[in-house]
């Protein structure tokens, strides 16, 4: 049963994207414009709710909901790779005129460009996931994938 809260939860936000306004082509364009920023106010809403919500998890020491165990809160050493990849995704972003998490609200509103984006998403996170395992492998910290 645990596993449908995420269905749920993905259904909510899914509704809530598409109410207000994230999964409009047009309404991208006018924020990279400068020419509208409702996405703006959206997205700092939820950067708002997100900070309010990790606030009371880390107070409340929240366990986590498949696995029951502490979440950890510790943040990701900084890369310098970061930053290209960062402007590689902005600038897909930009292009496309759909964020990721959108891509998949958009397309279940019939957009089939949206297709396009998700292609895109995971072709980026293919490359990236083979790269960083060559690199592991290089380490030795890692088993080869393919098995040799």
């Amino acid at each position: 049963m645990k596993k449908y809260i995420f269905l749920i939860f993905g259904v909510i936000f899914g509704f809530l994207l598409s109410r207000a306004g994230a999964t409009t082509y047009d309404f991208y364009a006018q924020l990279f414009l400068f020419q509208d920023l409702q996405l703006m106010k959206v997205i700092a809403a939820a950067a708002g709710v997100g900070m309010v919500g990790i606030a009371i998890m880390k107070k409340l020491k929240t366990r986590s909901l498949m696995e029951n165990s502490t979440i950890d809160f510790s943040g990701k050493p900084n890369k310098p790779e970061l930053i290209p990849g960062a402007l590689i995704m902005g600038m897909g972003w930009g292009l496309a005129g759909a964020c990721p998490g959108t891509a998949l609200v958009m397309l279940g509103e019939g957009k089939l460009g949206a297709l396009f984006t998700i292609f895109g998403v995971l072709v980026g996170t293919l490359i990236h996931g083979l790269k960083q395992n060559r690199q592991l492998l290089r380490e030795g910290t890692a088993t080869d994938l393919a098995g040799e």
